[in-house]
């Protein structure tokens, strides 16, 4: 290891790091606006000056200079804060005066730095120069006249997002960063170069002039529009969200979270749920609690448990599921799923429903198949790591099913199911890869598993597991992605069927046949409504979709940021939500709600806190109790033995920007939707 002195501190330091992270690992504060520790090394700013000796007598840049043995550093002498002086004087030659406007303002790199460094005048007397605004889309919001070129937008969307769709134009004075052909930059990760830029050339279009951050109350959350439960901070004021950002968390997210993660946040304020509704005539009228929950024991006092069911949708709280799960069991129903899109997954073994690499770790795999699954629109942040692992010229992966865009090259195999019989009998030039790779693994998507054959796909995926070396000791690369955040919750306290009980498909029939009188939807809006014939509607949730337009009485409950709740992300970590903000009107907390109509019905469940219900889930799974980690499950026999359907997978996500209510009442959504269906239109057009 190299020995080095930073500002007379001897230290040792690991080989191979730069002179900016060795200054870090001492604790001394070094400015810069180039670097970033996820992209390439530019060294384009020059704010990171400090001396070094023996070298040249003069400043260098530490961001991209490599330690060497017998290094003398000083990041504060008087050549290191006159190059400072001098490189902020050059920064802020070109820049506007724009602070008192601007919404990086209170959040701002180079106004931070500009404090330690800056003057309070200036020698240039030319005219400032002034640059056109680009159009980045219906997120991005750009005043390219404040950019100081840093070029971290440019090696995001290169490096990271997978789309070199910005770029550097021009030199000196007339070099200008801007999106080739001018259009919108075509990724679900486009609005993390708001959190890049360090001034404020790129900042959020749907925000601009809403707020400043210190009038802002911060929370510390979970996001829930896919299953990967990224860490978020929720900014509200008052009663409403305002703005959603990531937090750091190496484990899933990293810093980056996904466009609709970040902007679908408008749609909490749109097609709410704000007090009770009965349908009377064909038509929901306005109710209290009381008569609503009278017009529901009326129904059920007259309708035997067999003939009663409910289905949680995607977006359902652990804390309320189990609420909703001893409500049915003290009404004598076995009726109850959580597979609202149908999968054809079992409880029985929990490794068989779990992203088991976890998030992190299938960047270190070799050779990945994907079976049913795009993993771009299902979870784009774990496209990012499967694209690291490609960059680093470790990964190797295949597609099974609709030809995909992934933003990087994989082999695919067409989009005939039976080729996954092939594979495992060793007859496609993929088989040997497996069977070579140190850390092969398989991902499997609800495009294979919501299918009618979806038991012999997962049978036949744990034979390739076992086959070809994805199950070891230190490594299991049988994964299956899920794209509900509430699916494995679900799972993990069995919110199935049991002793005869009808699952989805059982329920819709019976509802449709006239089997079943009375369906509970908790949040679910995603069921072909069209199938529940005559049957009584109860519809729980926050906003007014497809589930509420269907609904003889809807209840209105709140959403997760208005909610202390919990998940389960795809990997099998339990996560805390937080509430940011009080539900709107009359709505109430899920499990509050169910708690309440068990006593009208006089099946009273046993909890009256949030605390009891937590410790109702631990009672019901352990597991729950373990929240953060991750713990091992065993390896058991699933799947079932059958014929593979000669069916094509199917994207189980047609528009990444509307999948759930709450993105589906997103104004930034349809603007999205509309914006990117356009210009895919456009360029179908133009390759024709």
């Amino acid at each position: 290891m190299p020995k080095i002195t930073i500002d007379d501190l001897d230290m040792e330091v690991p080989e191979g790091i730069t002179v900016l992270q060795a200054c870090e690992l001492a604790g001394k504060e070094i400015p810069r606006f180039c670097y970033h520790e996820r992209l390439s090394i530019a060294g384009n700013c020059r704010m990171c000056l400090v001396e070094v000796s023996p070298g040249p007598p003069k400043p260098a840049a530490s961001c991209a200079l490599p330690v060497g043995d017998g290094m003398n550093i000083k990041t504060n002498s008087d050549m290191v804060k006159k190059a400072r002086n001098g490189v902020m004087e050059f920064l802020l030659i070109n820049h506007p005066l724009d602070c008192p406007i601007c919404d990086q303002g209170g959040e701002c790199d180079l106004q931070d730095q500009a404090m330690a460094y800056g003057q309070d005048h200036s020698r240039f007397q030319e005219n400032k120069r002034a640059v056109k605004e680009k159009h980045m889309g219906p997120l991005i919001k750009t005043i390219m006249t404040r950019c100081i070129h840093c070029t971290r937008c440019v090696r995001f969307a290169t490096e990271i997002a997978g789309v070199p769709e910005i770029g550097m134009l021009g030199r000196g004075e007339h070099a200008e960063i801007t999106t080739y052909l001018e259009k919108s930059l075509n990724s679900e990760l486009s609005a993390n170069v708001i959190d890049l830029c360090p001034v404020g050339a790129l900042t959020s279009k749907p925000y601009a002039f809403v707020s400043r951050p210190w009038e802002l109350k911060k929370t510390e959350s979970i996001d829930v529009f896919d299953a990967l439960g990224s860490a978020i901070r929720v900014d509200s004021r008052q009663t409403e969200v305002l703005r959603v950002l990531p937090r750091l968390n190496e484990d899933i997210n990293e810093e980056w979270i996904t466009d609709k993660s970040r902007f679908a946040v408008d749609g909490l304020s749109r097609q709410r749920l704000d007090r009770p509704y009965l349908r009377f005539d064909g038509k929901l009228r306005e109710s209290s609690w009381t008569e609503a929950f009278d017009c529901i024991q009326s129904r059920l006092r007259t309708t035997d448990g067999d003939r009663i069911a409910a289905v949680t949708g995607n977006q359902c709280d652990a804390e309320a599921m189990i609420a909703l799960k001893d409500l049915m069991t003290n009404l004598g129903s076995n009726n109850i799923d959580c597979r609202q899109d149908g999968a054809k997954l079992s409880s029985e073994c929990r490794s068989s429903y779990l992203f088991n690499t976890t998030i992190s770790n299938i960047e270190l795999s070799d050779a990945v198949l994907l079976v049913g699954t795009n993993p771009r629109m299902e979870a784009p942040l774990i496209n990012t790591r499967l694209r690291k692992g490609w960059m680093n010229d470790t990964l190797k992966v295949a597609a099974l099913g609709p030809d995909i865009d992934l933003t990087f090259p994989v082999d695919h195999y067409g989009n005939d199911p039976r080729t996954l019989q092939s594979i495992s009998e060793g007859l496609e030039p993929f088989s040997h890869i497996l069977s070579k790779a140190e850390r092969p693994a398989i991902i499997l998507g609800m495009g294979a598993l919501t299918r009618s054959d979806g038991p012999a796909i997962l049978h036949l995926a744990r034979n390739i597991a076992e086959e070809y070396g994805l199950i070891k000791d230190d490594w299991n690369g049988f994964n299956v992605l899920h794209t509900a955040a509430a699916r494995v919750a679900g799972m993990d306290m069995n919110f199935l069927p049991s002793n005869g009980g009808l699952d989805l498909e059982g329920i819709l029939s019976g509802a449709k046949a006239g089997t079943i009188d009375v369906v509970y939807l908790l949040g679910a809006d995603e069921i072909e409504m069209s199938r529940l014939g005559d049957a009584f509607v109860i519809y729980q949730g926050h906003h007014g979709d497809a589930g509420a337009n269907r609904a003889d009485v809807i209840l209105p409950g709140a959403a997760f940021t208005e909610k202390n709740c919990t998940y389960v992300n795809t990997e099998g970590r339990v996560q805390l939500a937080r509430q940011a903000t009080q539900p709107p009107g009359e709505a109430k907390e899920d499990w509050k709600i169910i708690r309440a109509l068990s006593d009208s019905l006089r099946r009273s469940l046993s909890f009256t806190t949030l605390g009891d219900v937590r410790a109702r889930l631990v009672e019901e799974n352990s597991l729950f109790d373990n929240v953060g980690d991750i713990l091992p499950s065993s390896w058991v026999p699933f799947g079932s033995y059958g014929e593979i359907l000669d069916e094509e997978f199917k994207c189980p996500i047609s528009n990444y920007y509307m999948t759930c209510p709450i993105s589906r009442a997103s104004q930034t959504m349809a603007e999205c939707s509309k914006e990117f269906s356009s210009q895919s239109s456009e360029e179908n057009f133009a390759d024709a």
